[in-house]
């Protein structure tokens, strides 16, 4: 035997080579007993590797099991073989460990040894903490377009101007969503809302521009009777909380911004590359949001959450469809990509922290340190992560939640 074994589903769950055991039941890769942290798709990777030790796997095999088919690119696959083999002290030289078998695949060329027998102890199943319960209600913007809210949790308010791609109905099971809704639910009364075009808000809206968004803000405010609040926005929602956040000073306690950006894609675009690559996005949303074919919409997932397992990536397939139509995602994007905040920027006076992914796919850090730059009273925080939105698993999240909760505790 090869490895230890799950007595229940009698599939191997860990594995013995040298110094190290990859832990499946535990999801570890270790040495000497210490964790070596990797990224949950490499581990995919060397897991497919060493349970099919006995022969090579070929780099379709890979994509199937690692990315479930979905569209992404040879260069992927070769970026986690790489952190593999560093993770192993493997330099891809000499192979110890992984054997490149040239334009066919990869195979585990370790000796696997049997580990000592280790104790079966059947552990009591997790609890799965209910989502928070939710009042949603709705009210009119000044143009009569019908915006929905939802409020949740109990203590002092914090409001999330409202980014795209949500659905209140939805969002609180959604993974996408629903780590932000129970963690920030926890010690506030969050009120979330959808914008005007998506999830439970009117869709036919019409055409309508960030200035729109930021008067749907001043309606859910109204609508709920708010005088002063800490205002939080994610993504794009971040340029509307930055222009509301100037325009109500009075309002706005604390503003918290994640993701966010002053330009939008055309504004921000240098050279004919980066104009092409902001087209690219709406050529993509006119030809594949509405189609059943995912593999158009995974290209924004691949860049929302480049490091999401494959129910992270099936989730925000899912959350596209159902929160907005392909029409109105092609006048989101265009425009998301007209957004310019930053005159608007160097008036807010409220404290503020900025949290960005250093490596964030979608929207550069660098675009994060300039908001930070404009806004006077602000303070920047790189999250160790490539993901725009940050999923539940990874730890950036528990440094968003703890950093969050401390500025905004004051």
């Amino acid at each position: 035997m090869a490895g230890t074994s799950d007595p229940e589903t009698g599939s191997t769950r860990s594995w013995r080579f040298d110094d190290f055991v990859l832990d499946t039941g535990r999801y570890e890769l270790r040495r000497d007993g210490e964790v070596i942290r990797v990224e949950p798709q490499v581990f995919d990777v060397l897991t497919q590797l060493i349970r099919h030790h006995d022969r090579f796997v070929s780099k379709e095999e890979l994509f199937d099991s690692v990315w479930g088919g979905r569209f992404v690119g040879e260069a992927a696959l070769t970026s986690r073989i790489k952190a593999a083999r560093r993770a192993l002290g493997d330099d891809g030289e000499s192979q110890r460990y992984i054997r490149t078998v040239r334009g066919r695949g990869y195979q585990f060329v370790g000796t696997i040894t049997p580990p000592p027998a280790e104790p079966q102890v059947k552990m009591p199943a997790p609890e799965v903490e209910p989502p928070p319960r939710q009042h949603i209600a709705f009210c009119r913007a000044a143009d009569g377009v019908r915006l929905a809210y939802a409020v949740t949790g109990d203590g002092p308010p914090l409001v999330r101007a409202a980014n795209w791609m949500t659905h209140l109905g939805y969002d609180i099971e959604s993974p996408v969503w629903s780590h932000w809704v129970r963690d920030l639910s926890r010690n506030h009364t969050l009120i979330r809302y959808d914008e005007r075009g998506c999830g439970l808000s009117d869709w036919d809206a019409g055409e309508f521009s960030f200035e729109d968004w930021v008067a749907d803000l001043e309606s859910v405010v109204e609508a709920l009777g708010l005088e002063r609040f800490s205002l939080l926005g994610v993504s794009q929602g971040g340029a509307v909380a930055v222009a509301y956040a100037a325009r109500h000073p009075e309002r706005v306690s604390r503003l918290v911004l994640c993701g966010a950006y002053a330009r939008g894609r055309a504004v921000r675009a240098v050279g004919e590359e980066e104009q092409r690559a902001a087209a690219l996005d709406l050529d993509l949303a006119r030809v594949g949001w509405g189609r059943d074919d995912p593999a158009f919409r995974q290209v924004f997932a691949a860049q929302f959450q480049p490091d999401g397992s494959r129910a992270d990536w099936a989730a925000f397939d899912q959350l596209q469809r159902r929160t907005t139509s392909p029409d109105n995602a092609v006048q989101f994007l265009e425009v998301f990509a007209r957004i310019d905040v930053r005159d608007t920027a160097r008036e807010v006076r409220c404290p503020t922290l900025i949290m960005h992914s250093r490596d964030d796919h979608r929207v550069p850090l660098r675009f994060g340190e300039e908001l930070a730059g404009l806004i006077a009273d602000s303070r920047l925080i790189a999250l160790a992560s490539n993901n725009h939105l940050l999923t539940a698993a990874e730890p950036a999240w528990q440094v968003f939640c703890d950093e969050l909760g401390t500025f905004l505790a004051g």
